[in-house]
């Protein structure tokens, strides 16, 4: 009887390793890599556009079974950066976009993005896999917003791309909103684009 329970000790033990060592490897932590990840704008008026992009920061990107579960990014606003103007006046327009009419970057050094939920699409569309659902925080507001996104993981490399509009109005964005600008109206809506990679931790 002795033997038996030893035995059966032995085994539940086994299994419970087995367990909790399976348990493990389904869940591992992501760190983006910054030098290969970007967040990029467009703004437009009705006479012009101009792009740029931001750094983006996150260190705890949560793949359950292969699949993303959660994750918060950092966008320093500082490192706002232009794609289309000439050196000589881009310190113009970044300026003007960090100040108290756009960005307000003395009292909101930063803009974060939550994830929430993530689900497969039933049918992959536009370079699509994913519906990516999280909290945006931007000027001291935070609202939901919604994408689809193309995520790859392969390994130990996790990569995500998502293309949508961002309307800045509703977290309070409203400077040269008004059409009667003529020219000098700036839309709403705003185009992002996530480019991001990460590595397994």
């Amino acid at each position: 009887m002795k033997k038996v329970m030893l035995a059966a000790c032995v085994l539940f033990s086994a299994l419970s390793l087995t367990s909790c060592e399976d348990e493990e490897l389904s869940k591992s932590t992501f760190a983006l890599e910054e030098s290969n990840s970007k967040v990029i704008w467009k703004g437009y008026s009705p006479a012009l556009y101009h792009d740029g992009s931001f750094r983006v920061q996150s260190q705890d990107i949560q793949v359950v079974d292969g699949q993303v579960t959660s994750g918060t990014f950092t966008v320093p606003i500082a490192t706002i950066a232009n794609f289309d103007l000439p050196d000589e006046v881009k310190p113009v327009l970044l300026d003007h976009l960090k100040s108290p009419d756009f960005f307000n970057l003395a009292l909101h050094p930063t803009a974060s993005f939550r994830i929430t939920k993530v689900q497969p699409l039933a049918r992959v569309s536009e370079g699509a896999n994913y519906t990516v659902t999280g909290d945006f925080t931007m000027l001291g507001q935070t609202h939901p917003i919604a994408f689809p996104a193309n995520i790859n993981l392969q390994g130990s490399k996790l990569e995500l791309e998502a293309s949508f509009k961002l309307d800045r109005t509703k977290w309070g964005m409203t400077y040269a909103t008004d059409p009667a600008l003529g020219d000098h109206h700036i839309l709403p809506e705003v185009d992002i684009h996530f480019d991001l990679t990460a590595n397994r931790k």
